[in-house]
């Protein structure tokens, strides 16, 4: 049993329980009643005026904890395909490359200048115009 609930009898429409049973999940509720008491709070909230400065944060903090939970979900794949990526492109320009372990110390110390200078905004035609300065 469950402790600090109370069982009681709930005459509702076929339609609203259809409902019920149609959207609990979509609300990620592990049963119909956690809906129909979110649905209860829900409403009393927008009824009770009084309190709409402590019921809007609640619903707004929810919903945007919802989007920013999908969205964090996202960009960490998008990331993470973004690293392999790299991760390839890294290995086939090593293999490629006649650069020694100094030379490359040197290219991340400027790398990592050129990052900081421009806020991440780095352009692939300024550094291939460095490379050729420095081979030609």
């Amino acid at each position: 049993m469950v402790i600090g609930k109370e069982k009681f009898a709930l005459w509702i429409t076929p339609e609203a329980k259809r409902e019920v049973e149609t959207h609990y999940k979509q609300d990620n509720c592990k049963s119909q009643s956690e809906y129909i008491e979110k649905a209860v709070r829900f409403y009393s909230g927008y009824l009770d005026t009084q309190h709409a400065d402590a019921y809007l944060p609640r619903v707004l903090s929810d919903v945007l904890e919802g989007k920013l939970g999908a969205f964090g979900k996202r960009m960490g794949h998008l990331l993470f395909k973004l690293s392999v990526d790299q991760d390839i492109m890294a290995n086939l320009v090593a293999y490629q490359s006649n650069v020694d372990l100094d030379q490359l110390q040197k290219l991340r110390v400027r790398c990592v200048k050129n990052v900081k200078e421009t806020n991440g905004e780095i352009d692939f035609e300024d550094a291939f115009r460095f490379q050729k300065e420095i081979t030609e």
